[in-house]
């Protein structure tokens, strides 16, 4: 069983020439060449352009590419669909979904043939909405969740600390629609770039609320975002074991065994290959 890496997905903005071609070089396992917030509206068309000649030049090996393009509502949106919905992108990320109604009008924009959709979550009415975006993610073929903090907790008017405590409801809310639909979750960005503590320490609760990776904001997150997000020791020799155990001829038809003190059931199985597989 194996499961495609999304630890660290680095947002880079498409207007920048040498950012993209340093995304090349990086050890993300997603890049998502912006051309929302990172790109002033003077620049938008351009932005488009560099985009299209990036993706077309290829050179981003076994990273997944991703471009978020403009809001629905923005006089940008067409353009960016038009420009990119065959030029073989993993997925679109589409910022500030907020119903059922959104993910269908973007489906229809991007054809049937179109690449997946990346949902932002970033407003009070998604958080409202999930339960219906998971339900729509088969037909619209919505593949990842990934939550706008920053926004989030602007429309929210919380106060936002370090341990990013009035989140939490919305945070689990976003893994269980995810989690029920059977697509990726994305936590949201850190914007403390020089207090790698405080980034450590937002992996590590991204990761235990149960995240697949985390979006980024700078190449100096990655190691730590991928350090955070993948399988410690512990967890990689405890799949080990638990994987050796179902496999030994005396365990082939149990539901569940006694391993180490502890009762190990198939569903337990199931978490260590797919622990080993990241």
């Amino acid at each position: 069983m194996t499961t495609r890496r999304r630890r660290s997905a680095l947002y880079m903005p498409a207007s920048n020439a040498r950012a993209i071609d340093k995304a090349r070089t990086l050890d993300c396992d997603v890049v998502i060449l912006d051309l929302e917030d990172a790109v002033a509206p003077d620049e938008k068309a351009a932005a488009r352009d560099r985009v299209i000649e990036a993706v077309r030049e290829g050179g981003f090996d076994e990273r997944e590419l991703v471009v978020r393009v403009n809001g629905l509502d923005t006089p940008w949106y067409a353009d960016d669909i038009a420009a990119i919905r065959a030029v073989g992108l993993a997925a679109v990320l589409v910022p500030k979904v907020s119903s059922v109604a959104d993910l269908l009008t973007v489906r229809a924009s991007l054809g049937e043939d179109g690449p997946p959709i990346w949902a932002m979550i970033e407003t009070c009415a998604a958080i409202l909405a999930l339960p219906a975006l998971s339900a729509a993610a088969a037909e619209t073929r919505l593949t990842a969740l990934v939550v706008g903090t920053n926004d989030l907790a602007k429309e929210m008017r919380c106060r936002l600390g370090t341990d990013r405590m009035p989140l939490i409801p919305a945070l689990t809310a976003t893994i269980m629609a995810a989690r029920a639909a059977g697509i990726v979750a994305l936590d949201g960005v850190c914007n403390a770039l020089d207090d790698p503590p405080r980034f450590a320490a937002e992996c590590a609760q991204g990761a235990t609320l149960g995240f697949d990776g985390k979006t980024l904001i700078h190449p100096s997150q990655i190691d730590a975002a991928n350090a955070g997000f993948g399988p410690s020791e512990e967890e990689l020799a405890w799949a080990r074991n638990v994987v050796a155990a179902f496999a030994k001829p005396e365990n082939a038809d149990k539901g569940a065994i006694r391993l180490d003190g502890q009762m190990v059931e198939r569903l337990h199985l199931a978490k260590a290959e797919a622990t080993l597989g990241r």
